[in-house]
């Protein structure tokens, strides 16, 4: 996995939220996070074979954060500090994030961590590469598309999965023809903004168990160059659409206590299943049994299968 703009993740369990009050918490957590971070959480969980590759100095918190919790890291050294991400959580559900934006990369930097990465998914000859998660500043928007091509040339049987969004996803979006991921994970607006489509609606109709939309909205990325649509729907499930068809599945019943990784949690069990050679259907089921899983954690709770 790939994580260009890793975090700490702090998350504040409150009964309830004033805005402009004291608030005390009744728990607090610190893991290390970010999209890809989550993802080889997963598969350590598992007990699979997984490197996280990330920037982050041999020093700084996160990289104690990521040794304790048994996470394989590969950090690139940068000069700046990993950032925090926090997350309020209330127990009816409602969770709150503030996002740092990250240390800056200078050109260099991107430079020399696009080279380590494309060198070690050549040496160890990956299955799968998830490169995922926001762009720290300084990265070129188009990053990720640059990145897909580079890793293919490198290691042409890898699966390559992608989830990003806002101006990299955009970015993605115009480059799906040479970029030509295998796998990209958009939730339904994510899917909207790649296809102009109103994502509220999309949201609306799945919850509904009108799934056509989505799949129409999902058919347009596979006709520029992706393979796999997951889109991920919260409480309504997960929707898969490929060439050759289509796959809803819904999430069990559960309460939700934090929704933070639990997308993340999803495009790990759907990358193993992936991986393992199961079927669309298969992957899917494995997908939001990991991402409903993850929601019915406190924090960033990353489930073991």
């Amino acid at each position: 996995t790939f994580t260009p703009n890793p975090s700490i993740d702090a998350t504040l369990e409150l009964d309830s939220l004033e805005r402009g009050g004291v608030n005390r918490t009744i728990t607090a957590h610190r893991e290390a996070g970010g999209k890809g971070i989550n993802v080889s959480h997963a598969c350590t969980n598992a007990g699979r074979d997984t490197l996280a590759i990330a920037p982050c100095g041999p020093s700084d918190p996160f990289t104690l954060i990521c040794r304790n919790a048994g996470i394989p890291l590969k950090g690139i050294p940068i000069s700046g500090a990993i950032r925090t991400n926090t997350t309020l959580t209330e127990r009816d559900g409602s969770t709150t994030k503030v996002n740092e934006t990250g240390p800056l990369l200078r050109d260099d930097d991107v430079t020399r961590i696009t080279d380590v990465l494309i060198s070690t998914v050549a040496e160890t000859r990956a299955d799968a590469v998830v490169m995922a998660g926001s762009l720290p500043p300084g990265a070129p928007p188009s990053w990720y598309a640059t990145l897909a091509q580079a890793v293919r040339m490198a290691c042409p049987g890898a699966v390559v999965a992608i989830d990003t969004s806002d101006a990299p996803l955009a970015e993605l979006g115009k480059n799906l023809a040479d970029a030509k991921p295998d796998v990209i994970k958009p939730n339904a607006f994510e899917l909207a903004q790649l296809t102009g489509a109103d994502g509220d609606a999309l949201e609306r109709q799945a919850a509904s168990g009108d799934y056509r939309s989505i799949v129409v909205h999902a058919r347009k990325l596979i006709s520029d160059g992706v393979k796999e649509v997951l889109v991920t729907l919260g409480s309504a499930g997960a929707c898969l659409v490929t060439a050759t068809g289509a796959w809803a599945a819904t999430a069990p019943p559960m309460t939700t206590r934090s929704t933070v990784g639990a997308g993340d949690s999803a495009l790990a069990g759907y990358i193993m299943a992936r991986v393992e050679g199961a079927d669309p259907c298969e992957c899917l089921r494995r997908g939001v049994a990991y991402g409903s899983a993850a929601a019915a954690k406190p924090g960033t709770g990353i489930p073991s299968p």
